[in-house]
């Protein structure tokens, strides 16, 4: 019997203990989960930042507390199971079901908060869950499932509530993404690995790479939005998918925000330093970002580019006047660099962004810094992204629960553009099927209705519509 077959046979033994549980327990459980991972929060942080080597130990608490405190808040009382929603006068009564089994992938920049995240909603959703680790932080991500596994055991949990793979080979991935048992993936990592789960017929819930454009328009507070850009692309050195990576200005303005950036401890770098910082931040032949930029300050990023930028520097920026392959800092680099562009106007600066999103981001995030309605409505009809942050930090935005009312989440989906199913941030809702009970209630219209006249071809469609609509 393969590795993959045993995990599945014990998801499923675990499903079905799980559809015995009620509302109460269901809510007891995911309780402990949480209270469990915020008791580990701090320890989590450090063993996550000492194993990949990438980030801010302090900055990874704060995304455990958004995984754990926030996520709970958000879904404690959400009816998963039974009736979760009854309409007497359409006659339907809305019956919440576990999907089954879910393929979890976690990435190397947020390995224990992306792993509390998903456990606390598959167990809010009755629902076994397999976690996949990426090879540099199997420790973590085996600790954070630990711990919650044994939490929710501890709460009434079934046995195999939460499993994890130690060292995932390839080809007990490949079996479990094409077994029939598995119901779902929830696939947040590398582009390849998304595509991957996406293309395995298995329903996917995936996020890829975000390129997230910022805008400042002329009605923007500048002082605050490089403030606030900075507040997120320094975050955990900007490892979150959704932080910011290329800021976009009119000639307006661009005398102002550059200035402000430089009060900030931002750094303009020169044309060469552009070079070499994209020499060893992108992967020319991978067209991807380097891994060894990922999470690294930016001291550590000028020592491999072989620069000098002066001490204490929060962000290295890089003006170019391109997007594409022969820009390489012009694609995602989760690390604290941007990208700075100026357009002439307004219609070009949008066009820049939509430009910077469609290159390697589509569906997932844009940011856009104004205080006019009609430029703000504008800049959502163009930039192709799911999350249109107003006048806030790209990184904790997306992630949503602290500067707006966005599910807290640590897999952004991003629509048709990411080829995913839904624009939304991904909770408990999404890993239920939702059974509807429909009673009689007849359409008057259809049963008054002589239905001869559809055979008639000579009677229009409009005809047909006034007759059908005629007596109500």
């Amino acid at each position: 019997m393969s590795q993959a077959t045993e995990i599945l046979n014990r998801a499923r033994a675990a499903a079905e203990a799980f559809r015995a549980l009620d509302q109460t327990r269901v809510d007891a459980i995911v309780r402990a989960a949480f209270l469990a991972a915020m008791d580990q929060r701090v320890a989590l942080a450090k063993q996550a930042h000492e194993e990949t080597g990438i980030g801010v130990w302090q900055h990874k608490v704060v995304k455990n507390v958004i995984a754990a405190q926030l996520v709970y808040e958000d879904i404690k009382d959400q009816r998963t199971v039974g009736v979760i929603a009854e309409d007497p006068l359409a006659g339907v009564v809305e019956i919440a079901q576990p999907i089954g089994p879910i393929l979890a992938f976690v990435p190397i920049t947020n390995p224990s908060s992306t792993t509390i995240f998903k456990a606390l909603i598959a167990l809010k959703t009755r629902n076994p869950l397999i976690v996949s680790p990426p090879a540099a932080a199997r420790r973590t991500v085996a600790a954070a499932a630990a711990l919650c596994c044994r939490a929710a055991r501890a709460a009434g949990a079934p046995e195999h509530c939460i499993q994890w793979l130690e060292r995932p080979a390839t080809e007990t991935i490949d079996e479990l993404l094409q077994s029939r048992e598995l119901a779902m993936v929830l696939a947040t990592g590398t582009g390849p690995l998304v595509r991957k789960a996406q293309m395995s017929g298995t329903p996917t819930h995936g996020v890829g790479p975000g390129n997230v454009p910022v805008y400042i328009g002329r009605t923007a507070d500048v002082p605050f939005a490089v403030s606030s850009i900075l507040e997120s692309k320094t975050f955990d050195n900007g490892t979150v998918c959704a932080s910011e990576q290329a800021v976009v200005v009119r000639e307006a303005v661009a005398g102002q925000v550059i200035a402000e950036f430089e009060r900030q401890r931002g750094w303009f770098l020169s044309a060469e330093q552009i070079e070499k910082v994209g020499a060893v931040a992108f992967d020319r032949e991978r067209r991807a970002m380097s891994p060894q930029v990922v999470g690294r300050s930016v001291r550590e990023i000028a020592d491999l580019a072989g620069i000098d930028v002066p001490a204490g520097t929060a962000v290295l920026l890089a003006r170019l006047d391109g997007v594409g392959a022969g820009h390489p800092l012009s694609a995602e680099i989760l690390a604290p660099i941007l990208a700075f562009y100026v357009a002439p106007d307004f219609e070009q600066a949008i066009g820049r962004c939509s430009e910077i999103v469609e290159y390697g981001g589509a569906g997932h995030t844009a940011v856009i810094y104004s205080n006019t309605t009609e430029r703000i409505e504008y800049f959502s009809q163009h930039v192709h992204a799911s999350r249109i942050l107003v006048n806030m930090p790209a990184t904790f935005g997306a992630l949503g629960g602290t500067y707006n009312t966005l599910s807290p989440s640590f897999t952004l989906s991003c629509g048709s553009g990411g080829k995913n199913s839904t624009n939304d941030n991904i909770t408990a809702r999404h890993l239920l099927n939702v059974h509807r009970i429909t009673r009689r209630r007849p359409n008057p219209r259809w049963q008054v209705f002589d239905r001869a006249c559809y055979l008639d071809e000579g009677l229009p469609g409009e005809a047909i519509d006034r007759i059908y609509n005629r007596n109500f």
